[in-house]
């Protein structure tokens, strides 16, 4: 089995680092051009630089700005202005209490983790719609049907992200564009290195060790017992986006090592 995703172009949002990252270099891998999104310019510089170096065959640029936003969505669109594989994983997360949270805070958390993809996907899609080929996947996460407690901001947002997928689906029906969601469980990303890594400070405990035991102790229903890598999560990502998954649409696919106690 070949993912070939030659000649086809795939912008990823959030993709300087961890699993946004991961995605770009496994689509890059199969052949497709990308474009690499990013707040920094160094941080996308890095990135690009990364991937031209494990897949040199391919074009790879960088796009800096907050995507969030309406005005940096419209420099993309004007710089980037076709798209065949267009993964929307931009996205925050954090740990509050829902009675200390704000209305600012839950602004932030729905512009970024959501109205960025429907912004995004509304420019992108009626054009793949025409070409009669398209893939369009959120990065959403186990924590939408998995509601934690002490985030429930970002969980809200990650089922809303489901559910607008999902009507992205029906809407492009029989058109040969498929859209999907793909769920990630706890992911050993840049983000969470840096966070137990200060953690551990001290001890001679590894950062793996540190997150594994986090799964096993707030995620005991996780089947695999430890954390994902971001190329676990980006090899689900990659089959999505190739013409292999042709009939797999309106799917919520979870790569969460079987935390949803589910057989659906």
């Amino acid at each position: 089995m070949k993912l070939d995703l030659s000649g086809k172009r795939a912008i990823v949002t959030g993709s300087s680092a961890g699993i946004g990252l991961a995605a770009a270099t496994a689509l890059a891998k199969c052949g497709a051009d990308v474009v690499i999104n990013g707040r920094k310019a160094e941080t996308v510089e890095k990135a690009v630089a990364a991937i031209r170096h494990v897949a040199p065959s391919v074009d790879v640029q960088g796009f800096v700005g907050d995507l969030s936003k309406a005005e940096a969505a419209e420099e993309l669109f004007a710089t980037h202005p076709s798209c065949d594989v267009l993964v929307n994983n931009l996205g925050i997360y954090a740990w509050k209490d829902f009675f200390e949270s704000t209305d600012d805070e839950w602004e932030e958390f729905v512009s970024v983790n959501v109205t960025s993809g429907i912004r995004i996907s509304r420019h992108y899609m009626p054009e793949m719609i025409s070409k009669a080929w398209g893939r369009v996947i959120f990065i959403s996460s186990e924590s939408g049907l998995n509601i934690p407690a002490d985030m429930i901001f970002y969980g809200t947002t990650k089922t809303a992200q489901l559910a607008l997928a999902r009507g992205l689906a029906k809407r492009a029906a029989g058109t040969g564009v498929t859209v999907n969601s793909v769920l990630p469980g706890p992911t050993l990303s840049d983000g969470v290195v840096s966070m137990i890594e200060g953690s551990i400070a001290g001890t001679d405990q590894t950062v793996q060790q540190a997150a594994d035991a986090f799964v096993k102790a707030n995620r005991p229903s996780s089947i695999i017992q430890r954390t994902a890598s971001v190329e676990e999560v980006a090899n689900m990502i990659a089959y999505v986006a190739s013409p292999l998954s042709s009939a797999t649409t309106g799917a919520a696919l979870r790569v969460e090592g079987g935390i949803v106690d589910s057989i659906g």
